[in-house]
């Protein structure tokens, strides 16, 4: 089975499990404790229905939109992962070279395997960075001031990681940002020499922001001992406020999902939140992100802007996130499972088949323009 045989992001899972040492797809793969809220976070989009609206002219189906600013081709953004490297060699600059041909917003990470730079110079889309208030904040400061040197639309804060969810997959198959080897994975690294190559020689899954930094020169440790001791259990919304100040532009918080966090971004300078439970790596029975979007909506839909941020793998699901009030998805496994697959163009084909599935979504629900979609398509179901 190859890429072109693919015909929904689900299908590339199978590849990505062939191709990735067993490990690291587990990392990909995996949540916290059962893993109940990763499961829910895509099964929550089966309670909603959607109502179509029959004979209505959908000849053309317009999906432009605009998020933080800028103009984009469909409201899909790519989300913050770290680390795209250990599941292709070519990382994040594939991405961001899929998202420009596909006219998406393209997210780095913190944790990422290219540099804020490098990253920049892969593709002409807009670009958001994500980044964590960590203990020293000359680090966050130096990371945002990068961010302005090159351009980027929007910057991102995570708030939900005061501390490493239970992901027991990890501590089965032994992998983290900073892969070891156990009995569960060594005959699976063997089978994956060119893996095992890019990892230990070419070194690929540097964390290339931290050590690039002015404090990558004063680790004692390595990259990932040193950002695991700068998580800040401490920060509050005032942290936030003096993000907003450092930052001046689109500032979003991801992890957030009741109306009372949202409002206090707000209050605190954000203009934007990505309804969030870390893909379910996080806090155990958090709620999905799509059933947090209707109250979020509702009270603040005139001063934020929303994301649906986890469980995106089919088009009715953006079409549901977009008709509860959301006004943009972003996907995570739903392109990493393609960049594992097939790189550049795993990712392309999984960007295509997604927004064909949305605007065939469009058609069938009667709806021509994104900007219509509204709680008179969408009911929840009894």
């Amino acid at each position: 089975m190859g890429i072109k045989d693919c015909n929904n992001i689900m299908d590339f899972r199978r590849i990505a499990r062939r191709r990735l040492p067993a490990s690291v797809f587990h990392y990909l793969d995996g949540g916290a404790d059962d893993e109940w809220s990763l499961a829910r976070n895509t099964d929550a989009f089966n309670d909603y229905e959607l109502l179509p609206s029959q004979l209505s002219d959908v000849s053309n189906i317009d999906l432009n939109s605009t998020l933080f600013g800028q103009a984009v081709d469909w409201p899909v953004m790519i989300a913050p992962t770290g680390a795209s490297k250990l599941f292709h060699r070519d990382g994040e600059p594939a991405v961001v070279r899929a998202a420009e041909k596909f006219g998406m917003t393209y997210s780095l990470s913190t944790l990422g395997t290219t540099t804020i730079e490098d990253a920049a110079d892969a593709g002409r889309c807009p670009m958001m960075f994500q980044v964590y208030v960590f203990k020293d904040r000359g680090l966050t400061a130096e990371f945002v001031d990068r961010c302005k040197d090159r351009n980027y639309a929007a910057l991102c804060l995570t708030v939900d990681t005061p501390v490493a969810g239970n992901r027991e997959r990890d501590i089965v198959y032994g992998v983290s940002a900073k892969p070891r080897l156990t009995w569960h994975n060594t005959w699976s690294y063997a089978r994956h020499p060119g893996w095992v190559y890019r990892a230990l020689v070419r070194k690929d899954l540097e964390l290339v922001n931290v050590t690039s930094s002015d404090a990558g020169g004063k680790m004692s440790s390595g990259a990932s001992e040193y950002i695991n001791s700068q998580f800040d259990r401490s920060l509050t919304w005032k942290d936030v406020e003096w993000l907003a100040s450092q930052w001046d532009g689109p500032l979003v918080i991801k992890g957030v999902q009741t109306v009372d966090d949202c409002r206090k971004a707000s209050n605190s300078g954000a203009t934007a939140v990505m309804l969030s439970n870390h893909g379910g790596r996080q806090l155990e029975s958090a709620p999905a992100p799509v059933d947090c979007i209707a109250r979020v909506a509702d009270a603040l839909h005139d001063r934020l802007e929303i994301i649906c941020d986890g469980g995106i793998r089919r088009g009715t699901h953006v079409v549901k996130a977009l008709a509860l009030g959301a006004n943009a998805c972003s996907i995570g496994r739903g392109y990493l499972y393609p960049l594992a697959a097939g790189g550049q163009a795993g990712v392309e084909r999984g960007l295509l088949l997604l927004r064909s599935e949305v605007e065939r979504a469009m058609a069938l629900l009667g709806c021509d323009n994104v900007d219509k979609l509204g709680e008179h398509y969408i009911r929840h179901r009894v």
